[in-house]
């Protein structure tokens, strides 16, 4: 059995120094970045400057420049594993003197809510170690779509949560953190493999692991909570086209991510949660976020979309193309591009949205949160995730959803600390001209102030409630109370809801 030889390789990886710190200490920020674009030849110069970088700069070699080693250096960098261990792990193919990696293996390491914490991920040899397009059954390793995945991620204790498209697992990992049970599912074999691969390395054994397309291996079956990042990437369903398992659902247009959105309902507990990636065609005219807004109408789930992007056809067919490993200029390229437009000509697509859906059991049976909305600005800052700020969010639009007008009247508010305001004045003038508050965490949100709301929430420092600010500003002001209330309090709501004021 190979389980035994799991805590060989993690004492080597940790011997060694094996970590994002350590790799970015020996080879710079220069060479990070470099390897980052897909160009590792500064990375290459910094090991041979320090004589190849001893144990680390090895494992550095093999598994994230994707390069061979002499069997000497690789003996030397696991000493506990072995070279023959490693080939019995998939790890490595020992040919003579010499160490060929075959999967990816780097450092990982995160913040979410319940503090730090590092692991080791093993993927597919990407484009890079390749020299060439990547196979159609690739398993991805750590990416953008990830990280921002799993930032996303709610993280409050649950008995179960389902990864839905596992991949190498990293969702699953995180989820493991604050479930008692996960189980991740793929239609691919090999993300299996790789998810029980990582799972093992990383001593993890909360996560189980079923093999089917989308909801089939968990028929009849609720979780508290669902996370997903499907592969949702348009791609057109033509002869030629090579199909990724990573990323392309096998469906026309953007019809996987509906069904994970519509049949999702079926699967959650009372008040449990969804969280997905998700694209969405603009076609001929039509607002993509409608298009989304339709595929929950008779779906019994409150939902919280957030668009971050939109691309044209051509953006859009241009980047997935490259991200298949085929690069700009060749004849392959241009047959794959005209394929694509093609595709998006015939059906009346103008453009792809990408954005991040939140959608959820609710308790009590009757749907209360219908939110569609653009956020494409810079993110605040969040060193911990999105995922609590969305906690708080959605707790936040319950709690104020509870209070009628009177009672909402009667709280006491504070500012959040993140929060500032911003004031613009013409040269010379008293009275500013616009009145902002910009938050410096969640969404990075600025709101404009009307003189009314930029009073009450200068006013709210938790001594006075709503409707005394309001009663004396409109003395001051010398307007109606009744109206004046009338006028802020849903500005309040909005507010709470997300995240510029709390109750105090």
């Amino acid at each position: 059995m190979t389980s035994a030889l799991f805590p060989l390789l993690r004492d080597d990886l940790a011997a060694a120094a094996f970590t994002v710190d350590a790799l970015g200490t020996l080879w710079g920020e220069d060479a990070a970045a470099a390897l980052h674009r897909g160009q590792r030849v500064p990375a290459r110069r910094a090991l041979a400057r320090v004589a190849g970088g001893g144990p680390l700069g090895t494992l550095a070699t093999l598994f994230v420049l994707g390069l061979e080693s002499s069997r000497a250096s690789a003996e030397g960098a696991l000493p506990r594993l072995g070279v023959e261990g490693a080939e019995r792990l998939g790890l490595v193919a020992l040919e003579g003197d010499s160490v060929r990696p075959l999967l990816d293996l780097r450092p990982y390491s995160f913040v979410d809510a319940r503090g730090a914490g590092a692991w080791w991920i093993a993927s597919d040899l990407g484009e890079l170690a390749l020299g060439g397009a990547i196979p159609e059954h690739h398993v991805l390793g750590v990416g953008g779509a990830s990280t921002t995945l799993s930032g996303l991620m709610l993280s409050e204790a649950v008995d179960s949560v389902l990864d839905l498209g596992t991949g190498c697992g990293i969702q699953a990992l995180h989820a493991s953190r604050h479930a008692r049970r996960v189980v991740a599912t793929d239609i691919s074999q090999r993300a299996l493999d790789l998810a029980a691969f990582n799972a093992a390395l990383n001593d993890v054994s909360n996560i189980e692991l079923r093999l089917g397309s989308l909801f089939e291996p968990v028929a009849g079956e609720r979780f508290d909570q669902i996370v997903s990042n499907p592969p949702f990437v348009i791609t057109p369903r033509t002869e030629g086209v090579p199909a990724y398992e990573y990323r392309d659902g096998g469906l026309v247009g953007d019809a996987l991510v509906e069904q994970v959105v519509r049949e999702s309902a079926d699967h959650l507990t009372p008040g449990g949660v969804v969280q997905l990636l998700g694209n969405w065609e603009y076609r001929s005219g039509d607002d993509g976020l409608e298009r989304v807004q339709g595929w929950l109408e008779n779906v019994s789930l409150d939902a919280w979309v957030i668009e971050r992007e939109t691309q044209d056809a051509a953006l859009y067919a241009e980047t997935w193309i490259r991200d298949g490993g085929t690069r700009p200029g060749t004849p392959n390229f241009d047959r794959l591009y005209a394929a694509w437009l093609d595709d998006f000509e015939e059906r009346g697509v103008t453009g792809v949205g990408f954005g991040y859906l939140t959608l959820r059991a609710p308790l009590g049976g009757t749907v209360t949160l219908r939110r569609f909305e653009r956020v494409d600005g810079a993110l605040g800052r969040n060193e911990a995730g999105l995922g609590a700020h969305i906690a708080a969010s959605l707790a936040a639009h319950d709690a104020q959803l509870a209070l009628s007008d009177a009672d909402l009247a009667r709280i006491r508010l504070v500012v959040a600390g993140d929060v500032t305001e911003e004031r613009y004045y013409w040269p010379g003038d008293e009275d500013p001209t616009v009145m902002d508050l910009r938050q410096g965490g969640g969404f990075g949100r600025t709101e404009p102030l009307g003189t009314a709301l930029a009073a009450v929430v200068g006013a709210s420092d938790g001594e006075l409630s709503v409707g005394a600010i309001c009663a004396a500003i409109a003395e001051l002001l010398g307007v109606d109370e009744t109206e004046l209330l009338a006028e802020v309090l849903p500005e309040i709501r909005r507010l709470l809801v997300t995240g510029f004021v709390a109750v105090a």
